[in-house]
C-alpha cells in the first residue's frame, strides 16, 4: 500500500534496500563504467553498499536525516575516492537537511535531493550538462521541489522518474569531467556510470515506498 510519510525504520529498511539494489546492480554499472572510464565504479559502489548494509541494518536512529547521514559516511569511509566523496556527500548533507524529521514525507524527500544535490555540485565541481552523477540529481531535485506537497510515495516515483529521464539524458553528452573527457564525442551515446547509479537509488525508493 503506498504511504504518506515512511517511519524512522521503514526509511531504514528502505536504505537497506538500496544498498541491495546497488549491490545487485554491480555488473550493470562496472558494464557502464568501463564505457567511459576505469571500469571501477560498480565495485566502488557495491563495496561501499555492503559497508552501508554493516552500518544500518537493524540498527535504531533517532530520526530519518540519521539514516542517511549513516549511509553517506559508511560510503566515504569504505570506497575513497571520487565516488566514495561525491556519493558519500549525497547522503551526508541531504540527511543533515532533515536531521530533526521523525518520519520521511514527501517535503523531507524533495529537501533530501535539493540539498544533496547542491552539495554534490559544491564538491565535486560538476554541473548539469557535464555528463555526471549530477544530470540525474538536478531533474530530481527539480521534480522534488514541484512533487514535495504530496505523498511521499508518489513524490519518489515522479523524482525516480526525473532520476531516469536524466540518467538517459547524459547519453547524448559529451564528458567534461573525470576520465571520461579524455574520450571527447566518442563518449556519446553512453550513459554515465554515476547517473546510472542515481537512477537505481531513486527507483528502489520509489519502489520501497509504494510497496
Amino acid at each position: 500500500m503506498a504511504k504518506d510519510t515512511l517511519s524512522i525504520d521503514e526509511t531504514r529498511d528502505m536504505m537497506v534496500a538500496v544498498a541491495k539494489a546497488i549491490i545487485e546492480a554491480e555488473p550493470i554499472l562496472t558494464d557502464a563504467d568501463r564505457a567511459l572510464g576505469d571500469g571501477d565504479h560498480g565495485v566502488g559502489m557495491e563495496r561501499g553498499m555492503n559497508a552501508v548494509l554493516e552500518a544500518i541494518e537493524g540498527e535504531e536512529f533517532p530520526n530519518v536525516g540519521k539514516v542517511f547521514m549513516s549511509v553517506g559516511m559508511a560510503m566515504m569511509s569504505s570506497m575513497g575516492g571520487a565516488s566514495g566523496a561525491v556519493f558519500g556527500t549525497l547522503f551526508r548533507a541531504g540527511g543533515k537537511a532533515i536531521k530533526d524529521s521523525g518520519t520521511l514525507g514527501g517535503a523531507e524527500a524533495a529537501t533530501f535531493f535539493k540539498e544533496g544535490t547542491d552539495n554534490v555540485m559544491s564538491r565535486g565541481g560538476a554541473k548539469p550538462g557535464d555528463k555526471t552523477m549530477v544530470d540525474a540529481l538536478m531533474p530530481a531535485a527539480e521534480r522534488g521541489a514541484e512533487v514535495a506537497d504530496q505523498p511521499v510515495s508518489e513524490a519518489l516515483a515522479a523524482i525516480a522518474e526525473a532520476a531516469a529521464a536524466g540518467r538517459d539524458a547524459s547519453e547524448a553528452m559529451i564528458a567534461t569531467m573525470g576520465r571520461a573527457k579524455t574520450l571527447g564525442e566518442k563518449s556519446i551515446g553512453k550513459p554515465d556510470a554515476g547517473a546510472v547509479s542515481v537512477a537505481i537509488i531513486a527507483k528502489t525508493m520509489a519502489d520501497f515506498a509504494a510497496a
